[in-house]
């Protein structure tokens, strides 16, 4: 149905000689909220959002949904070049009203991508590539903006699509390794545990930053097979090290917001893997950061909720830079803070950072948590840490990250 008023309107654009617009709508952590919300309130949005963008255009374009949270606008024949950019803001502004759902507050915002007959294509397919492309930049700027197609975002994104394809073939034909930083006992350097840090080396490009390739692979959703692949490897590295002098041992694994806010049931599969290896469940510690326990809905929640009652340990990341709730410690049964790594490597020159991270140890210790350090990379970082009562570190100063090789022999 879209698809053939698409093709309508680039054949009434052509033949009037008139510019039209296509506008690919994202809703930003659509999943979140609409958790949060609970199905029956949450199928209410979209409805809502539909009928705001409405109230945005001209009964002459036209507006249509296309999944769960994307909408696409067509604006036709238009007569001036800033006409589309005030329809664009006017579309972000009206969803930023909150939404009043059942008693509920609901806030949204929406990313959109702009593209142009003829200026940037003349297909019904090239138009919807080069709108979702933008739409992407537009997200990662930051989210709650627009950005037109150009020339070099094509180029961008044919890399960008080229990259992902690579990753959905990384995995088969073993591109990835896991390296392991070790995560060291204060009182006596005593190796008890490691952080898993995932690794790209491309047949072309060779080793790929993280940075660039695990966004591309939590917005095509092949970060769920990944992650399940280093879960697996990691675990049968801890089975290793626990058989060979390392009874304790403990292996770290980050966890992506998409893998927690999917409905991907990721634990009923890791659980009896772990039963399968014979190894506790305690061997495990997931890593998530602050910002992931606030925007994580009912799916996010109950799957760590399963994970603490099955015994996997768990671990606040970048502790200290986002909103905290002490809620939380009662709520999921944490394990450990993680002291982010600013705080730390200012702690030497910096009183107040220095007295903050004595303040969350004490505070955590109170808690009946333990704490590690990141980013320890000097020794009067390390005789600080250990004065004030830290438990574990991890950093360049006693180790970067290794492989499992150089890790068995540390």
């Amino acid at each position: 149905m879209f698809q053939d008023r698409l093709e309508q309107e680039i054949k009434k654009s052509h033949r009037i000689k008139r510019k039209m617009a296509l506008m690919f709508i994202d809703l930003d952590r659509f999943k979140e909220v609409n958790d949060s919300l609970g199905h029956t309130t949450g199928d209410r949005l979209p409805v809502e959002v539909a009928r705001r963008i409405s109230h945005c255009v001209r009964e002459s374009d036209t507006v249509a949904r296309l999944g769960g949270d994307e909408f696409t606008v067509i604006l036709s024949e238009l007569e001036e070049a800033n006409q589309v950019e005030r329809v664009a803001q006017h579309i972000i502004d009206s969803l930023a009203i909150p939404f009043k759902l059942d008693g509920k507050i609901a806030f949204i915002s929406a990313s959109i991508g702009i593209t142009l007959f003829p200026d940037d294509a003349k297909t019904p397919e090239s138009l919807m590539a080069n709108a979702d492309h933008s739409m992407y930049t537009a997200k990662n700027a930051g989210r709650n903006r627009f950005s037109y197609f150009t020339a070099a975002l094509q180029k961008a994104s044919q890399k960008r699509s080229q990259l992902i394809n690579d990753l959905r073939d990384a995995l088969s034909t073993k591109q990835f390794v896991l390296h392991y930083q070790p995560i060291i006992k204060l009182a006596n350097g005593a190796i008890q545990k490691a952080e898993v840090l995932l690794r790209w080396c491309h047949p072309k490009r060779g080793w790929i930053s993280p940075a660039e390739f695990i966004p591309l692979a939590e917005e095509s959703g092949i970060i769920i097979e990944i992650g399940n692949w280093v879960f697996r490897e990691a675990v049968q590295e801890v089975k290793f090290l626990r058989a060979t002098g390392h009874p304790e041992f403990q292996i770290s694994i980050n966890k992506s917001p998409i893998q927690f806010c999917s409905h991907s049931l990721f634990f009923q599969e890791w659980l009896p893997y772990l039963k399968q290896l014979d190894l506790p469940a305690e061997c495990l510690i997931i890593e998530i950061t602050e910002k992931l326990l606030l925007e994580m809905g009912e799916i996010g929640t109950s799957k760590l909720l399963a994970l603490r009652d099955a015994g996997i340990q768990i671990a606040i990341d970048d502790f200290g830079t986002g909103y905290f709730s002490l809620s939380y410690f009662k709520k999921f049964d944490i394990n450990f803070l993680k002291i982010d790594q600013s705080f730390v490597q200012n702690s030497v020159d910096c009183l107040n950072d220095m007295v903050l991270c004595e303040a969350i140890i004490t505070l955590a210790h109170k808690l009946g948590l333990k704490v590690i350090a990141e980013g320890v990379e000097t020794i009067e970082q390390h005789k600080l840490l250990s004065a004030a009562g830290c438990d574990y570190g991890q950093g360049h100063f006693f180790s970067q990250p290794v492989t499992a090789d150089i890790l068995r022999r540390m």
